[in-house]
């Protein structure tokens, strides 16, 4: 994600913030907040995939997650945060995680 940054020049960005969920990247300026979520641990529907082995465990797990992940970004939304959630397998596409990162910074 750093790396789409600096190719597409967009700055103002903060690690590890102490807000709500812990996001990846803080935009203060803007009140954006990013979060990069890993297929597998957030139950992407193109590639997640579930283990065979212990699953009833996996099965709950996962969907807690899923349901922090909801209660995160609502509020977060509350506290006038703009919230973008961006799959793990999306950041092949540089340019169009760019874009959606550039679009909500300058809608603030």
């Amino acid at each position: 994600m750093i790396q789409i940054f600096k190719e597409f020049h967009i700055t103002g960005w903060r690690r590890n913030q102490n807000l709500l969920g812990k996001p990846d990247f803080t935009f203060w300026q803007q009140r954006v907040i990013v979060f990069v979520d890993g297929c597998f641990w957030h139950g992407c529907p193109l590639h997640s995939t579930m283990p065979k082995t212990n699953k009833e465990f996996w099965e709950s797990k996962l969907t807690k997650n899923k349901v922090r992940d909801q209660y995160v970004s609502e509020q977060l939304v509350k506290k006038h945060w703009r919230v973008i959630r961006i799959w793990e397998h999306e950041l092949r596409d540089h340019t169009s995680v760019a874009l959606l990162i550039r679009t909500a910074l300058d809608e603030q």
